[in-house]
């Protein structure tokens, strides 16, 4: 080890240490009686170290013999997740406190998990990849099933294991044919094996399969059957979590290893993922129309959402990541704000998630209404709102890379998932009278709605550092 490996990954062994600490401490001081603490605790730690790779600097560092790479595109992707991670800690604590199940151990589960992710985003060889999924993934199966006492919540999670270990399973296949044929788990070795611009037969094949194995991660279809019913089931601030920071962490994995590793073959991977894009696209615009729980159709939201991501990384040129990371940022902001929201549904003090329920929701609470407004017309990409600018940088991505027929498929598809976003809309609005419903918004809550819905206004003017930190980003990913 130099003196340049141990800082590349101080952020990752500072957050491990902390969760350990955290751990023994809360076991022996009190258990679930510090379970507030520790979970405000957490998100003070996962903002300052998002602070910290933020404010670090530039520089490219190769560490651990290539194992790790620290760079612009992992710092973007790490903050992302650190942020994400600890806005869904702080607005869903009164959620689970509400419900007692405020138990200690969740917020140090999220902790790890980010651990892994981070891991995961910086990782310079097969070997790293792998580990830090299935650091990340052993959590997330674990908070899938965190309400002990539901059936539903227990079914998600083994539902998430076992579909989960089938795609490891399918990874790691993909990855010792790659390493069978090129006789490396390095990605620069790796990368060092192709010419010609095409892979040969056995790595081709790995390729498909680690893609296969990623694609779960990121709900891609037709690796996307344990979405709706893992969202439906997991507690509420869990799905939020789901549909955060892992999906980021997951979809510049996918961007690291195919551009580092098989940058080279960019004319065989970038069809995979092509067809992943186009597919995941339609079933979760088509999938998501017949859909009356909110935790379910925000499920169908990620699949479509996803395949939009993939639609900028299936240009395989550096304007194609790029769009793909702003794409992430503005995906994150938007669903949490929008899980702030169902956070807070309830009636007669029971959680509910229906889509009927908000009939004339407009009427009792017109702000919040307002920004929930603003928030689906930024996921359906409705203009000016900034979820369209996301959905126009794939798009132009796919165009300049002579791939128009993808992206009039995005429009297409873009078309026809607006209908569920819109509709509710129309509930809030234009419903029926019924039942009233409630939303109790803690502070945070609230702060994580409106801060969501004015980015969406706002942003327009400039992505606050976004687009300038995802360039650098693919510009070092993509030379």
């Amino acid at each position: 080890m130099t003196s340049v490996d141990f800082p590349a990954v101080l952020p990752e062994v500072v957050l491990a240490l902390y969760a350990m600490v955290a751990l023994m401490v809360a076991v022996y001081t009190g258990k679930d009686r510090m379970a507030g603490l520790v979970t405000w605790a957490t998100v003070a730690v996962l903002l300052a170290i998002a602070a910290w790779i933020g404010l670090s600097g530039s520089g490219d560092v190769s560490a651990f013999g290539g194992l790790i790479q620290s760079d612009a595109f992992s710092r973007f992707a790490k903050v992302t997740v650190l942020l994400g991670g600890a806005s869904v800690l702080a607005m869903g604590y009164g959620w689970l406190k509400r419900h007692n199940i405020n138990r200690f151990e969740y917020p140090l589960l999220v902790a790890l998990s980010i651990v892994g992710m981070m891991v995961m985003v910086s990782a310079g060889d097969l070997m790293t990849l792998y580990m830090g999924l299935e650091l990340q993934s052993l959590a997330l199966y674990v908070l899938a099933s965190f309400r002990r006492d539901s059936v539903i919540s227990t079914e998600a999670g083994l539902k998430y294991f076992v579909l989960g270990s089938l795609s490891s399973g399918i990874l790691l296949y993909g990855a010792s044919l790659v390493y069978g044929f090129a006789g490396t788990t390095n990605f620069a070795g790796i990368l060092s094996t192709i010419e010609g611009g095409h892979a040969t037969v056995g790595v081709l094949f790995g390729i498909v399969f680690i893609l296969v194995g990623l694609g779960f991660k990121v709900s891609a279809v037709p690796f996307h059957m344990w979405t709706p019913d893992v969202y439906e089931g997991s507690p509420t601030p869990v799905t939020a979590f789901f549909a955060t920071a892992p999906k980021v962490a997951a979809m510049a994995l996918i961007a690291r290893v195919t551009n580092d590793a098989f940058g080279n073959a960019r004319a065989d991977w970038t069809q995979v993922i092509a067809f992943l894009s186009v597919l995941s696209m339609f079933l979760g615009a088509v999938g998501g129309i017949a859909q009356r729980d909110l935790k379910r159709l925000m499920a169908y939201s990620s699949i479509s959402h996803m395949g939009f991501a993939m639609l900028g990384l299936a240009a395989g040129t550096a304007e194609g990541v790029q769009s793909m990371l702003i794409y992430m940022a503005i995906y994150v902001t938007m669903n949490v704000g929008t899980f702030a929201f169902i956070l807070a549904m309830e009636r007669d003090g029971k959680p509910v998630s229906d889509i009927p329920s908000l009939n004339l929701y407009a009427k009792s609470e017109p702000l919040k209404a307002l920004a929930v407004l603003i928030l689906m017309f930024s996921l359906a990409g409705v203009p000016p709102m900034l979820g369209f600018f996301a959905k126009f940088a794939v798009l132009k991505a796919a165009v300049d890379a002579q791939m128009g027929w993808l992206a009039v498929l995005g429009v297409i598809a873009s078309v026809i998932g607006a209908f569920y976003y819109l509709r509710i809309v129309y509930y809030m609005y234009f419903g029926q009278e019924g039942a009233v419903l409630t939303t109790r918004m803690t502070a945070s809550q609230w702060l994580m709605l409106v801060a969501s819905a004015a980015v969406m206004v706002l942003g327009v003017i400039n992505l606050f550092g976004i687009e300038g930190a995802a360039t650098a980003a693919a510009d070092v990913l993509v030379r």
